[in-house]
């Protein structure tokens, strides 16, 4: 089965494929395969919102099942922020350096009992037939902590400054094998799956 991952993202095409690796029977394609395909603007206000938004608009060019997510760090402390703006919190095109700081720099006067957070991620499902388009959304939540400051080498994103409920390391200290057994990401795909499967 061809499944597409609506995302140029190589840091989350590299951890859906890690995530699906015992799925041998899944050709996993994203739209670095499909370079044709437009630039989509994440333009809803909510994970769900835009991830239905670019599996569909994807799914228009392709006929294959299609998926994508969206995803980010929701921090208490921050009234649910970056939230939704998660990758361009700090202004359009910015690094993951940047992300790490300005959420560190709002954060710099909050005591650890009040850096409470948790990582979500949406994944909606195109599926598309002849008779009608099948479309699924799941959502996958992984609570968790803000760091004081930046921990770890792996991963991507905020993984550097989230620790996740239950343990003491960052994602980015925790490694990809840990990350995608307890990951928000890891949550919804799973659910996804058991949709295809089912």
């Amino acid at each position: 089965m061809k499944l597409v991952l609506a995302t140029l993202n190589s840091g989350k095409i590299a951890e859906f494929r890690q995530i699906l690796m015992d799925k041998s029977f899944v050709n996993v394609r994203s739209l670095l395969d499909y370079p044709t395909i437009p630039g989509i603007i994440e333009s809803r206000r909510t994970f769900a919102g835009n991830a239905i938004k670019k599996a569909v608009e994807v799914s228009k060019h392709i006929n294959a099942v299609t998926i994508a997510d969206d995803s980010g760090l929701e921090i208490d402390a921050l009234d649910g922020e970056p939230g939704v703006l998660s990758a361009r919190y700090a202004g359009e095109n910015s690094t993951p350096g940047q992300l790490i700081t300005k959420v560190l720099k709002r954060l710099e006067k909050t005591p650890d009992v009040e850096r409470t957070a948790r990582f979500r991620c949406a994944i909606a499902l195109v599926i598309p037939s002849c008779e009608e388009t099948v479309i699924e959304v799941v959502e996958g939540v992984c609570e968790g902590k803000v760091t004081l400051n930046k921990r770890g080498e792996h991963g991507f994103g905020y993984d550097p400054i989230f620790v996740p409920l239950g343990y003491n390391q960052t994602f980015a200290e925790l490694g990809s094998e840990i990350k995608n057994k307890i990951s928000h990401r890891a949550k919804a795909l799973g659910m996804i799956m058991k949709l295809i499967l089912s």
